[in-house]
This record gives structure tokens, sequence and C-alpha cells, in this order.
């Protein structure tokens, strides 16, 4: 039975599922920044996954990857599966844009989340969710 993290759950707002990850978006207007997690208990690290789940986690990450560039174009994409503060495998995929709040260190443990405005992550949500279906259906912009 899946249950995602309540420190994810907390910093985060769901877009969507994928076969097999759920699409969070982080709650930081700063970055454009998602989170996938795959739907399955008890997975630490990327190799925890079965082989045919790990190339299904890269190809996901692919499509989020591709959606996120189309809402928000970027200089630079950061990938990561850090995992030493919220053990439940998670991968983030962030927009980065030269001069943005951290750049060029990471985004990880750079000052505190700013909060989006009043209707600014839904409207956010809603564009991932259109972006996400079309890179899923092999739409590139």
């Amino acid at each position: 039975m899946f249950a995602l993290d309540a420190r994810l759950a907390a910093d985060t707002l769901p877009v969507g599922d994928l076969p097999l990850c759920r699409v969070l978006l982080m709650r930081d207007r700063r970055y454009a920044w998602l989170v996938l997690v795959p739907r399955r208990d008890g997975l630490v690290e990327v190799a925890d996954l079965p082989e045919v789940d790990r190339a299904a986690l890269w190809r996901e990450v692919d499509t989020a990857a591709s959606a996120l560039r189309a809402v928000a174009p970027c200089d630079k994409l950061n990938l990561g599966a850090l995992g030493n503060i919220v053990r439940q495998l998670h991968v983030h995929v962030v927009a980065r844009v030269e001069g943005d709040a951290a750049w060029p260190g990471p985004v990880w443990g750079h000052g505190a989340a700013e909060p989006y405005a009043e209707g600014e992550a839904e409207r956010r949500v809603a564009a991932l969710q259109a972006a996400l279906l079309q890179a899923a259906l092999g739409v590139r912009p």
C-alpha cells in the first residue's frame, strides 16, 4: 500500500500520477520544481526498484523534465535523488535559471521556501498537467 511521506505531502502540491510515479509540485515559488515519487512501498534507493521500474522511473523523469521545460523555460535542469532527510524514494526535477535565488549552487537547503501567491500554484499545476499529458503522448514543444 503506497503512502506518501508526511514531509513530502506537507511541502508539495499534487500534480497527478504517471504510470509509476506520483508527480508533485514543491511549494516554493522561487523555483519550478517537481518531485516524482514511485508508488511502491518501502523504497529508499533507486536501486531498490526492480529493473523494469528503474527504466520506467527514468522515462517518467524525462517526461516530467519535458513538461517542466514547456511550462518554465530554463537554463539548466537539476535532477536529484538525495533522500538524506526524506528517506522515501523520490526524484527532484528542478528548472534552474541563471541568477535564481540559489544559482549556481543547489536549491536544497537554500533559504526559506516562498509561498505561491493566491491562485498562482493552481495555475502552475494546471499548466503542468497539460504539459505532462503532451509529454507523455510524445508531443515535444
